[in-house]
């Protein structure tokens, strides 16, 4: 497989880590460091389960291909309703600053590496496997990075700003029901 590839393939699968980090990167009460640890969460998961997922991928190859997607899906979308119902309580406690949600997060969008690594990265072999996987990790810490920083300036609109717990739930939702039905 080549590196156009394992570059495309790395960017498709970084897509929702995007969406996701965009719309994290809406909420205010998301600090520097937080955006950092989203990142360092989303990229690590997406190498582990590409390279996972390629190892295990001449088992599963199409037996479990739609089951991680839906619970993915699921987990995503759910993240997205309690981002919304957020923003219609007072505001106590962010679940974004949760330190499990780095991990459900990071998890959830990166379920799809793991089925990428099923059907297509299952025939590399050794460590051009795992130099892939962390290619793959790289392309995605790249497009956190890109999403936070697009999110601080959409944020600035008035509209972005009063609604942003609205919005970042609204963009989850519709990427869990993504992950689930497509």
């Amino acid at each position: 497989m080549s590196i156009y590839n394992v570059f495309l393939i790395g960017l498709a699968l970084s897509l929702d880590a995007f969406g996701v980090a965009l719309s994290i990167g809406f909420n205010n009460e998301i600090k520097k460091i937080n955006k950092i640890y989203f990142i360092i969460s989303f990229a690590f998961f997406q190498f582990l389960f590409a390279y996972l997922g390629g190892l295990g991928g001449f088992l599963f190859n199409t037996y479990i291909v739609s089951v991680p997607k839906v619970i993915g899906g699921i987990i995503i979308a759910i993240v997205g309703l309690l981002m919304i119902k957020e923003g219609r309580q007072e505001k106590n406690k962010n679940i974004l600053l949760s330190t499990k949600m780095y991990f459900i997060l990071g998890i959830s969008v990166s379920i799809d590496a793991l089925v990428v690594g099923f059907t297509t990265l299952n025939v590399i072999k050794g460590s051009l496997l795992f130099l892939n996987g962390i290619f793959i990790g790289l392309i995605t810490l790249v497009m956190c990075s890109v999403a936070f920083f697009i999110s601080r300036y959409l944020k600035k609109i008035s509209i972005v700003s009063r609604y942003a717990d609205y919005i970042g739930g609204i963009i989850l939702i519709i990427f869990g029901i993504k992950m689930i039905f497509f």
